[in-house]
């Protein structure tokens, strides 16, 4: 697997301060992608021992909520089993941190993935223009959306893997009023 970034201290991608890390490889390629010099899997850094100790490094400060995977794509077929090592180890030497992993997949097609059995949330779905809104947090565009994967799991899937229902969403849409500077959200969300 390739990377293009570890980013520290983010505030725009989950909740609480977090590190992001940018995987190479995304098939979507939505028009209008905030990323697409990520797209392709062969460009970027290869991802080793030395990317994953700075990772892990930045993990490690007290202050840090948790990761992010994005990208590119952290599901893109080519990044799956690397994606699913860190999942893993993140989880067992990081517990208290939380998990959060952004596709251009749906739920319904990803449910049954090993991987969500370590996410604490996962923004679905791809950047659609037509449906793009500055002011929604955590996500681009008003199709996808922050569904809490726990939750959804226990509820929403069959013991086969498969969607019952709707998953149940970490937390409604809500906007920053930039305007007011603060924000206005739905019952249920933090921030």
């Amino acid at each position: 697997m390739r990377y293009h970034d570890i980013t520290k201290d983010d505030m725009k991608n989950g909740d609480g301060l977090r590190v992001v890390l940018w995987v190479s490889g995304c098939e979507h390629a939505c028009p209008g992608c905030q990323n697409p010099i990520t797209w392709d899997p062969d460009e970027g850094l290869v991802f080793d021992e030395a990317a994953k100790t700075e990772l892990y490094e930045a993990l490690g400060r007290d202050y840090i909520s948790g990761i992010t995977f994005s990208g590119g794509d952290p599901l893109f077929p080519g990044n799956r089993d690397v994606i699913l090592e860190l999942l893993r180890s993140i989880r067992k030497d990081f517990p208290g941190k939380t998990i959060w992993l952004y596709t251009g997949y749906l739920w319904e097609d990803i449910c049954g993935l090993e991987h969500m059995r370590f996410l604490d949330v996962l923004v679905d779905g791809p950047f659609l223009q037509r449906q793009k809104d500055n002011r929604l947090c955590w996500k681009g565009s008003k199709n996808q959306r922050v569904i809490d994967v726990p939750r959804s799991l226990a509820e929403c899937v069959s013991d086969e893997g498969l969607p019952v229902k709707e998953p149940v969403l970490h937390c409604e849409d809500y906007f920053y009023l930039r305007e007011e500077g603060n924000y206005s959200h739905a019952k249920g969300c933090s921030i």
